[in-house]
């Protein structure tokens, strides 16, 4: 898996937690959970499957020294900035379209910064066996086997077995609903055929690349123009420019939602998203 890499989505600002998460502190950035920070916990759980070499971040501008600072093993080239937050579907395509360029045959994890997971190592596996299922031209998702009806989750249906992929069992996805009444979500616990969707995927960068250019044609377009300025002194320039064109939208409603030949690997790793309070508290 030498091709495999993962990108740490940190550019969230946590203001479900204010006021201990801040802009200036976002909850990534703050050891809500365990003694160092949930970004911290989050670059040292991909070891030993990623090397800090193909451990990426992408995070605001305001935010990168603090992040650099904590996790100084990873090269500093592979701290990728926002010039300012437009959700993350711009951010997940900005990420991929670095890593693409420096490596076309990339496979990328897109993961978080601020989520607790109890399992690491059995996280890790997950991760190993998602690159497999990537191969086979499919965008992988990692769903969290739901204790609760929750209203606060998007949920993922599974629907015909694809395989055993080492421990874990890969499934064709149905499509996700977008945080469903109690109602609904009851309905679906009963039936035993959905997962909470955790927003972290596993695609190939060129198969990503392609879903972008279907799915937002002009988000494509500005990071086709982007593209060929990475890694030379013109980037930061021709990023600004790029980035007042773009569209704020989320990864989810950008690509996933309208994405075909979607797996989905039901899980149960000890995921919190610590997106509240009372989930804080939860755990």
């Amino acid at each position: 898996m030498e091709h495999f890499y993962a990108l740490i989505m940190a550019g969230g600002g946590g203001t479900r937690l204010w006021p201990m998460s801040r802009t200036s502190t976002p909850k990534q950035l703050l050891p809500l959970v365990e003694d160092q920070s949930m970004f911290r916990v989050s670059v040292e759980r991909l070891a030993p499957l990623f090397t800090p070499d193909r451990v990426y971040i992408v995070a605001g501008r305001q935010h990168v020294d603090a992040l650099r600072a904590q996790a100084p093993e990873i090269p500093a080239a592979n701290f990728i900035a926002e010039p300012y937050g437009r959700d993350s579907g711009p951010a997940a395509a900005l990420g991929i379209s670095v890593i693409h360029k420096r490596d076309p045959q990339a496979t990328v994890a897109i993961l978080t910064a601020d989520h607790h997971i109890t399992e690491k190592e059995r996280f890790r596996q997950v991760l190993a066996a998602a690159y497999d299922v990537a191969q086979q031209d499919r965008i992988v998702t990692l769903g969290i086997s739901p204790s609760l009806p929750s209203t606060a989750f998007g949920y993922i249906r599974r629907g015909q077995p694809l395989g055993e992929f080492g421990a874990f069992a890969a499934y064709d996805s149905l499509g996700f609903t977008e945080k469903p009444d109690l109602s609904t979500a009851m309905q679906f616990i009963r039936s035993g055929e959905y997962s909470w969707n955790s927003g972290m995927f596993i695609w190939r960068a060129d198969r990503a690349l392609r879903e972008f250019e279907r799915q937002q044609p002009s988000m494509f377009r500005l990071f086709s123009a982007l593209k060929p300025a990475i890694d030379t002194p013109e980037y930061s320039d021709k990023l600004d420019a790029i980035w007042a064109e773009m569209s704020k939208i989320s990864l989810d409603f950008a690509v996933m939602e309208g994405a075909d030949r979607i797996a989905v690997i039901p899980i149960d790793i000890g995921w919190s998203d610590v997106g509240s309070w009372e989930a804080l508290f939860d755990v």
